[in-house]
């Protein structure tokens, strides 16, 4: 995250998904992982958008053309893992966390505002590892130590929240009945949790705005809501001028480096 955006506590000014050229996108996803939008009012629009940026990855919720319509289904309130598909609220999360490759980017556009609540909730894994390596240091050093964790159900992954690359840091998270713990992580996972709430950023979304984000640096979250609330979503990989987009985030100056893994998980 850059200064500013950190000191402001803010998200970024939306950007019109129609005018501003693909390579400032990419610079921007380079620099912050993060990219506001506005002037994506129709499905049709929003699947240009997503086609023109990204490979897009089928999901098992999407339609044929590979958008998920995320609103409450009045069908899965007693499903885990399904409580993007409700009016409850969403814990942070990386976006398919459970699986061993997440998919790169992820866009979300509201096609129809709540009637109250239903806010998104943005935190730059940049941010909370910093965070963490300042006030909890055992705590950071337990969460980048392979198969400390364990995400999905079924086969799912085993890993762990940080994952060192080189000179980066790649984050996978999920808190709710299908994350699994170590023992001696378990203890320190409230550490992780304040940490997100500290850094987290809430962005009200009107029709046609929207976000886009490197799911392997930010999660992302929502405040329970009523109404009719409608969001499209598209999941995939980055197409040029995208790439290369560097997995994760670098470690801000002076933050003390994970411990080297024997694996990379």
């Amino acid at each position: 995250m850059s200064h500013a955006l950190r000191a402001a506590g803010s998200a970024p000014p939306f950007l019109s998904a129609a005018h501003t050229p693909v390579s400032m996108l990419a610079d921007r996803l380079r620099e912050t992982g993060l990219v506001t939008l506005e002037g994506l009012a129709t499905r049709t629009a929003v699947l240009r958008f997503a086609e023109r940026i990204m490979e897009i990855t089928p999901h098992q919720d999407s339609d044929p053309d590979g958008l998920t319509n995320i609103y409450d289904t009045r069908r899965h309130a007693q499903q885990t893992g399904y409580a993007g598909l409700t009016s409850s609220e969403l814990a942070a999360h990386t976006e398919r966390s459970g699986v061993p490759q997440p998919p790169r980017l992820m866009l979300l556009v509201c096609a129809h505002p709540a009637a109250q609540g239903g806010e998104c909730l943005l935190t730059d894994g940049q941010a909370i590892h910093t965070d963490l390596a300042a006030r909890q240091p055992e705590a950071l050093e337990l969460l980048s130590t392979p198969r400390s964790a364990f995400f999905g159900g079924g086969e799912g992954h085993s890993g762990r929240v940080f994952t060192p690359h080189a000179d980066r840091v790649a984050l996978r998270l999920r808190t709710d009945a299908l994350a699994r713990w170590s023992p001696f992580l378990t203890p320190h996972v409230p550490h992780l949790l304040a940490a997100i709430d500290r850094h987290q950023i809430t962005l009200p979304l009107a029709l046609g705005q929207g976000y886009l984000l490197d799911n392997t640096r930010w999660l992302h979250a929502r405040h329970a809501f009523t109404g009719d609330r409608l969001c499209w979503r598209a999941l995939g990989e980055p197409r040029a001028p995208l790439l290369p987009l560097p997995l994760g985030f670098s470690l801000a100056p002076a933050t003390p480096r994970p411990p080297s893994p024997e694996a990379v998980s």
